[in-house]
């Protein structure tokens, strides 16, 4: 836990005092069991950090690494990213693991790319049986980094006509987790052919995961 917690402290020297040296991370994506395709939008964590390194002065690999929800791997990753269509589930070694890791200082985003929300409830209710997600007002922080979003978060993929939320798991202050429903970020941060995104949603799609980059870090 301290080890993981010095991590985070390098990082935030390396990257955002936009060191000429910085380290190279690579930014997570989670894999998890169940059944769902953990591994929907491939281009979409290159895209994101070579946007973040542009607009933030990080110094990421545009390689993203996979984590297994159960590997210990996961705390060498500040940050972690998950997506999919379909059901996410954790057995008791990896909840007490994600666990573990979010409350040591790492984080997590959730992107609903449609179908996740009827899974993602119950099985972080394994891993936080004590909190429940909470949606975060327009004026939280998350929506003010670098980029203001003053209604929240962009709608980049219509499903239902539904309005965009953004749930945050918080422990002890602290929203450890951030889950985006009815937006799919995911699809405007691929490349601008997977999805025929206009520039307007992907722009505002990259800059929404720039600012959950620097809160992630910086945490106001």
């Amino acid at each position: 836990m301290y080890r993981f917690k010095i991590l985070l402290t390098l990082f935030l020297i390396s990257s955002f005092a936009f060191s000429a040296n910085a380290q190279k991370m690579q930014l997570g994506l989670l894999v998890y069991g169940g059944g769902g395709d953990w591994y929907a939008n491939p281009t979409a964590l290159k895209n994101l950090a070579q946007f973040a390194n542009k607009s933030l002065g990080t110094s990421f690999s545009r390689e993203e690494a996979q984590v297994e929800a159960g590997s210990s791997e996961m705390y060498n990753y500040p940050i972690l990213f998950a997506t999919g269509h379909g059901r996410i589930s954790f057995n008791d070694a990896e909840a007490d693991n994600l666990r573990t890791y979010l409350i040591a200082g790492g984080f997590l985003h959730i992107d609903d790319n449609y179908g996740m929300d009827k899974y993602i409830r119950p099985a972080f209710k394994k891993v936080f049986p004590e909190l429940e997600f909470v949606e975060l007002p327009f004026s939280h922080p998350i929506y003010h980094q670098k980029y203001n979003f003053n209604n929240g978060l962009p709608k980049i993929h219509e499903h239902d006509k539904k309005a965009p939320k953004g749930y945050g798991l918080v422990y002890r202050g602290r929203v450890v987790c951030f889950y985006t429903k009815e937006t799919d970020l995911n699809d405007g941060w691929e490349d601008p052919e997977m999805h025929n995104d206009s520039p307007q949603k992907r722009a505002a799609a990259l800059q929404m995961g720039a600012n959950i980059i620097r809160y992630a870090f910086m945490g106001d």
